[in-house]
């Protein structure tokens, strides 16, 4: 799909509806679906998953091309950050001073995104390995606040992201074409 996303974008910047729609119908429940986990309110993910699809939209030169499920996933993603920040600053939390660092085996385990395949991939992960890789992809929190909230040593978080990754990674390699 991923070649088509990109020509579908190509006519998209040519303010082609029909194209826009494809993109949605194929994509919306990916963004969606990254914004209820992040968010976990179904209001809050349907918002995300709007202006995400309007900032395609009113403004498709952003893709620069690559692989359109990352990198609408990543929009997503940050979008919900944005949304989490947000709450916290109006409910006078304190957030983190770094937030997750984008660790390169992370970008490219999801650089090959698809959506269901990654969910049963996580799936099939130990609970050890997938919680941890939720809460700071899904729930954007760093490696230190998932160690705290957890009670598990910083060391042990990071290698079990670390090994989840791996098994991620070599378990999509097996199903999604770069």
């Amino acid at each position: 799909m991923n070649q088509d996303a990109e020509l579908l974008m190509a006519r998209v910047r040519s303010r082609d509806a029909d194209a826009f729609e494809a993109l949605y119908d194929e994509y919306h429940r990916l963004v969606y679906g990254v914004a209820l986990r992040m968010l976990g309110d179904a209001s809050a993910a349907e918002d995300i998953t709007q202006a995400v699809f309007l900032k395609v939209w009113s403004a498709p030169d952003l893709f620069r091309g690559g692989n359109f499920g990352a990198w609408i996933v990543r929009v997503a993603r940050n979008r919900s950050l944005d949304t989490l920040r947000s709450r916290a600053s109006h409910q006078e939390l304190e957030l983190p001073e770094s937030l997750p660092e984008a660790d390169a085996m992370e970008d490219e385990a999801f650089a090959r995104l698809d959506g269901e395949r990654v969910r049963e991939a996580l799936g099939r992960l130990p609970a050890e390995q997938r919680q941890p890789i939720e809460l700071g992809f899904f729930g954007g929190i760093t490696h230190e606040e998932i160690a705290r909230r957890t009670g598990i040593p910083l060391g042990t978080i990071k290698t079990r992201i670390r090994t989840g990754l791996r098994k991620l990674r070599t378990s999509l390699d097996g199903v999604v074409t770069a």
